[in-house]
């Protein structure tokens, strides 16, 4: 068989990673230095390589990330009250194993959203899905898509992640229909998926925040008391760090 009809049987069955590999090898003359056996490892592995390369891309893509941002880029100067060591506990992923939860509380622009969005980042590497959301937003948008009965669906898809980020938590007010959405949103990931959430009201104030003490108590149960708890200090972190070009839309 002909190197041409080859490559083209590759492409045909969308083997990218292989096809590539293959060509680099003609190119480079580089094909006679491999055994059959060699050939056949270094163009199984760089279709393996290439493959994962494309699902974390999607990953990232589907994630619809606030920003774009590396557990390597975390700033722990002392002020900020940030634990090092809780962060590298945080970044290995093993909490998302536990189905356990994580609270990042603090001032406006002190690096909330980034910290969320680099944990995030580092699930999809370990080959999680994640969804960022804005909380405003995201209540704000089920209401619409209630009208219209698409709000089951995207509930559905909400609760499959395997780590939700609740970004902005609290500055919106909640209403009846808000509370009872959020209530769903946890019960149905509680100990289950596991969730990010990030505020500036701090932890204290949720209940008052949410406003039902019923609904306040059930939240506050499944998400806050069995979660792994960050509380910044510190000046804004804004103009520091690189934003992507828009901010996560509801999909």
């Amino acid at each position: 068989m002909s190197h041409a009809v080859l490559m083209e049987k590759m492409r045909e069955m969308k083997l990218h990673g292989m096809l590539n590999a293959f060509q680099t090898t003609l190119e480079t003359g580089k094909s006679n230095d491999y055994t059959p056996d060699e050939l056949l490892d270094y163009l199984i592995e760089s279709e393996w390589s290439d493959r994962g390369t494309r699902k974390l891309r999607r990953r990232l893509h589907d994630a619809k990330f606030r920003y774009q941002a590396g557990v390597e880029e975390l700033e722990f100067s002392s002020h900020r009250n940030l634990d090092k060591n809780l962060l590298r506990r945080l970044s290995d992923c093993s909490f998302l194993e536990r189905k356990e939860n994580v609270i990042i509380t603090g001032p406006t622009g002190c690096g909330k959203s980034f910290i969320a969005s680099a944990l995030g980042h580092q699930a999809c590497q370990h080959g999680y899905r994640v969804l960022y959301t804005n909380s405003r937003k995201l209540f704000s948008g089920l209401k619409i898509m209630k009208a219209d009965n698409t709000a089951v669906r995207e509930l559905q898809k909400i609760a499959r992640q395997d780590l939700l980020i609740l970004d902005d938590f609290g500055l919106q007010e909640f209403d009846g229909e808000s509370r009872l959405t959020l209530m769903e949103l946890i019960e149905d990931r509680h100990g289950i998926r596991s969730t990010i959430v990030t505020s500036q009201v701090p932890v204290t104030g949720w209940h008052e925040m949410i406003g039902e003490p019923t609904i306040a108590d059930a939240f506050l149960d499944r998400l806050v008391y069995s979660s792994h708890r960050i509380e910044l200090n510190g000046n804004s972190m804004r103009g520091k760090k690189p934003k992507i070009e828009k901010e996560a839309k509801m999909s």
